[in-house]
C-alpha cells in the first residue's frame, strides 16, 4: 500500500493514515487502499473492531490538491467544456471509499488529533465512532469556495442548524465544541488521547462480533431511511459543479499562478476576523 499502514493488534484492526509529509492527505489512491483495508478487516474472524488514525501531526488536512492546483488541468480550464460525469466518476469512487467505513460490518473508531479538515472530514464522519482531542480542529473550509462535502454527513452528526452553521462559513470547531454538539463522543486533552481512545477501542472490541455487526445494521438504517444515499448523490455533483463556478474558476487560477498555500490564505482572509 502507498498510503495506509494496516495491522491486526488482538481483536483491533489499526488503520493509520500514513503520508505524515503531505499532512496525510488524500491521493486517488487512498480511498481505495482504505476500503482493502476495511473488507480485510472485516473478514477476519479474529477481528471485532477497526481503529482509523492518521501519522504524523494531524488526521488529515483534506486532499492532496497542491500539484493538481497549482497546474493548469484542461477539465478546470474555462475556456474548455467540462464534462460532469469525469467528476462524479472521480468522487463518488473516492466516496464508495470512505463510506466503506460506514458500511463496514465491523464498527469502525476514528481518533483525531491536530487537524481533520475538507476531505479529511468525509472520511472521518464515516466512521461510527469519533473520539477527538480537546484541541484539534474540524471542519469544511472548501465550504466557501471550491468543493462541497461528498459524505454529506454533517446533519446526521450535528444537526441541521449547526451543520448550517459549519458550512454556510466554512469554520471549524475544536474537540470540546464538537463534544458538546454531539460528533465526538470524547474529546480528552491532547495529553490523554491515546488511552481513552484505547479504553474505548478495548471496550467495543469486548463484544461478540456477530452482536457488533447487528447493533450497528440496526443503527445505521435510520440515516438509510432519512436519504442518505440520494443526498450524497447531490453532495457528489455539487462537490464537481463547485469547482467550476466563476468563484471556482478564480481560486483554481489564484492557486496556479501564487501557489496553493496563498490562494487558500486568500480565501480565509476574510474569515479571520471577529465572529
Amino acid at each position: 500500500m502507498k498510503t495506509l499502514l494496516y495491522e491486526v493488534d488482538g481483536r483491533v484492526a489499526r488503520i493509520t493514515l500514513n503520508r505524515p509529509e503531505r499532512g496525510n492527505g488524500i491521493t486517488l489512491d487512498m480511498p481505495r487502499e482504505l476500503a482493502d483495508c476495511v473488507e480485510r478487516a472485516n473478514l477476519d474472524p479474529a477481528v471485532h473492531a477497526i481503529a482509523l488514525a492518521g501519522a504524523g501531526k494531524g488526521f488529515c488536512g483534506g486532499y492532496d490538491l497542491v500539484e493538481s492546483a497549482e497546474r493548469e488541468l484542461p477539465n478546470h480550464d474555462p475556456s474548455e467544456p467540462w464534462d460532469p460525469v469525469l467528476d462524479w466518476q472521480m468522487m463518488s469512487r473516492n466516496l464508495r471509499g470512505f463510506m466503506s467505513l460506514f458500511h463496514s460490518d465491523k464498527p469502525v473508531l476514528c481518533k483525531v488529533h491536530g487537524f481533520c479538515v475538507a476531505g479529511g472530514s468525509d472520511m472521518a464522519l464515516c466512521a461510527d465512532l469519533l473520539v477527538i482531542a480537546e484541541d484539534a480542529r474540524i471542519g469544511y473550509p472548501p465550504a466557501r469556495v471550491w468543493g462541497v462535502p461528498t459524505s454529506a454527513l454533517w446533519a446526521a452528526r450535528v444537526g441541521e442548524q449547526r451543520a448550517k452553521r459549519l458550512l454556510f462559513t466554512g469554520d471549524l470547531i475544536d474537540g470540546r465544541t464538537a463534544l458538546d454538539w454531539g460528533l465526538a463522543i470524547e474529546a480528552p486533552p491532547a495529553a490523554e488521547l491515546d488511552e481513552r481512545f484505547e479504553a474505548l477501542l478495548e471496550r467495543v472490541a469486548l463484544t461478540p462480533v456477530n452482536q457488533l455487526v447487528m447493533m450497528k445494521l440496526l443503527l445505521n438504517q435510520a440515516l438509510y431511511a432519512q436519504g442518505l444515499h440520494a443526498t450524497q448523490a447531490l453532495g457528489v455533483f455539487f462537490d464537481g459543479i463547485a469547482r467550476h463556478t466563476p468563484e471556482g474558476y478564480e481560486f483554481a487560477r489564484r492557486a496556479a499562478e501564487q501557489g496553493w498555500q496563498a490562494a487558500v490564505r486568500q480565501r480565509d482572509e476574510p474569515y479571520d476576523g471577529p465572529r
